[in-house]
């Protein structure tokens, strides 16, 4: 039985983010305000900045914000920026920097390291910019060494893998040889991912022979799922941590020739993996609404804004009477 594993964790994360909105603002993350008489409002300008746009879901994000946006064309301006593959890291630093030059209102990111961007982060907070984190976690001990909090709107990862590979799990038997395929090694949501499928192997049982990263990319996960095929003739399932590359690693299983031996799962619920699923060529995704993602981290920042704004105040002329 194919399925797509949905998260409903999202939505819940968002809710306490919007009531604790006032209290990130008063914590540093909003912009300062200015004295002197209010001037007429003008529409907050908002910088999404994602990953790899060759990755289809992060586009299926960057279409949602954008359609988002056209909905909300008097309330906000939406600048989408991503980066050609999920390594470039330093290209994504050199998109905030320029966010920050352009003086943009609030930057909602996806950071392809949940390391590298802090500093970078925490100089768009120092210029007075709203930071909010989706999709991969900034890594709370950076976070931390920088004296810096940072909120975060996402799905729980580890959960959403371990729900998906429990799809795997309940077909084969203990004992059974499984390998996966991690993303990015330092990647909060990697780690998280492929905790969650941990999880999931240990408590059926089965036994991890192969685990590799193939960062993210479909190409490499191919080559190293087909690495894994060929040292490992007993392997019965393989776990991507995400669609791109479960898409490899299908195409590895095709080669081979073991289509009908080898289970398959992935995480984002992309457009092609749905294709994947009603050939009978991947058993389990997560849909964690990538159009959402970036959504409910664009509310949050327009909620942390609205609660910086000048709000006046009642005046009463007092005479001698």
């Amino acid at each position: 039985m194919k399925k797509t594993i949905r998260s409903h964790s999202l939505a819940a994360v968002v809710g306490l983010g919007l009531a604790v909105a006032i209290g990130l603002a008063a914590g540093g993350c909003s912009k300062g305000q200015t004295g002197g008489q209010a001037g007429p409002a003008k529409k907050p300008r908002i910088a999404l900045v994602m990953k790899s746009l060759a990755n289809e879901f992060f586009k299926t994000m960057e279409d949602g914000a954008r359609a988002h946006q056209k909905a909300n064309v008097d309330v906000y301006d939406l600048i989408a920026q991503g980066i050609k593959n999920e390594e470039d890291v330093t290209k994504q630093v050199e998109n905030v920097d320029l966010m920050i030059s352009q003086g943009v209102d609030a930057i909602v990111i996806a950071p392809a390291n949940s390391k590298a961007l802090v500093p970078v982060c925490k100089l768009a907070m120092d210029r007075g910019i709203v930071v909010v984190n989706i999709d991969n976690k900034l890594d709370q001990a950076t976070l931390a060494q920088h004296k810096v909090r940072i909120p975060f709107v996402g799905p729980d990862n580890r959960k959403g893998a371990r729900k998906a590979a429990e799809v795997l799990t309940a077909r084969l038997k203990p004992g059974a040889e499984v390998a996966i395929i991690g993303g990015i090694p330092d990647a909060f949501n990697a780690v998280q991912r492929q905790a969650g499928f941990e999880d999931a192997i240990a408590a059926a049982k089965l036994k991890i022979v192969a685990s590799q990263s193939a960062y993210w990319e479909m190409n490499k996960a191919s080559n190293v799922a087909a690495a894994m095929l060929n040292e490992h003739p007993n392997l019965k399932g393989i776990l991507c941590a995400n669609d791109s590359m479960a898409l490899g690693a299908a195409s590895a299983i095709q080669a081979a020739g073991k289509k009908d031996q080898v289970l398959l799962v992935g995480f984002d619920n992309i457009q092609a993996a749905r294709r994947l699923l009603k050939e009978g060529r991947l058993l389990a995704t997560v849909d964690q609404h990538a159009d959402q993602i970036a959504i409910n981290g664009i509310k949050y920042a327009l909620a942390i804004l609205k609660t910086d704004q000048e709000t006046p105040t009642d005046l009463k002329t007092v005479d001698s009477d």
